[in-house]
């Protein structure tokens, strides 16, 4: 059995507004190991986002355990979180977070600033393998106002792979792109997945969960239903994606 990256046991978050008291998560329970590809799907309000903060160690449990790569995040202070993040997490958003007076290299070069013992040299080096693992060491040099959103998604990719983190969490990688871009972005998540990279991506579309080995759905905080897509699973050396719409006929 591959090795377990993500260990989630009972585990329970409560939000006090006031007097009320909010059941974010009501006891919930994941396992997530090397080579996985995970789908966290459900409703505004279903619990995704918090479940998400709290794997992604930007929020703690009220009650439970969560482990990540061995370590249970439970007994770690704010620095210790912060610092188990940046070495551990690579983390995509919706909205690409990229500075935007600063290079696609130098973007992808943030995280490894925090690491004092890397030099210039190889922050560099590093920064510029990660540009051509999704195929954008060519524009290297361009700022964000001169890719397009796909190209400024790619280099957020490359940002969370630069680090080379036991997962890389997504929060609606897509949701900003059209429908062509959203498919070359996720051949992207596969493809690495394909190398053996560990991705856990929150999506409330299914056909974008459907690129994925694993959809787990969340309704009022618990997760109520878990499956196995066959097909994507069984993928060795082929990526399985799914067919691009005719655009006219969708107008």
């Amino acid at each position: 059995m591959s090795e377990t990256i993500i260990s989630v046991r009972n585990l329970v978050k409560i939000y006090k507004m006031g007097e009320v008291e909010v059941n974010a998560l009501r006891g919930i329970n994941v396992e997530i190991h090397q080579g996985d590809f995970v789908a966290i799907m459900g409703k505004s309000g279903s619990g995704k986002s918090t479940f998400m903060n709290i794997v992604g160690c930007l929020d703690v449990p009220t009650r439970g355990d969560y482990f990540l790569d061995g370590v249970n995040i439970s007994s770690l202070s704010k620095d210790e979180l912060a610092n188990l993040r940046n070495k551990k997490i690579g983390f995509v958003f919706q909205s690409f977070n990229l500075l935007s007076r600063t290079t696609a290299l130098e973007n992808v070069e943030l995280p490894l600033m925090y690491n004092h013992k890397i030099s210039s040299g190889e922050m560099r080096e590093r920064s510029i393998k990660a540009l051509e693992a999704v195929g954008l060491s060519d524009r290297a040099e361009h700022l964000p106002n001169q890719l397009s959103g796909g190209e400024q998604q790619r280099v957020a990719i490359a940002r969370s792979l630069v680090n080379d983190p036991v997962v890389i969490l997504a929060d609606e990688p897509t949701g900003n792109l059209d429908t062509r871009t959203s498919l070359e972005v996720m051949a992207i998540f596969q493809d690495l997945n394909r190398r053996g990279i560990t991705l856990v991506i929150v999506t409330h579309e299914a056909d974008i969960a459907s690129f994925t080995k694993k959809n787990v759905t969340f309704r009022d905080g618990r997760i109520i239903r878990s499956v196995v897509n066959e097909k994507q699973r069984n993928a060795k050396e082929e990526l399985v994606l799914m067919p691009v719409p005719n655009m006219e006929e969708e107008i």
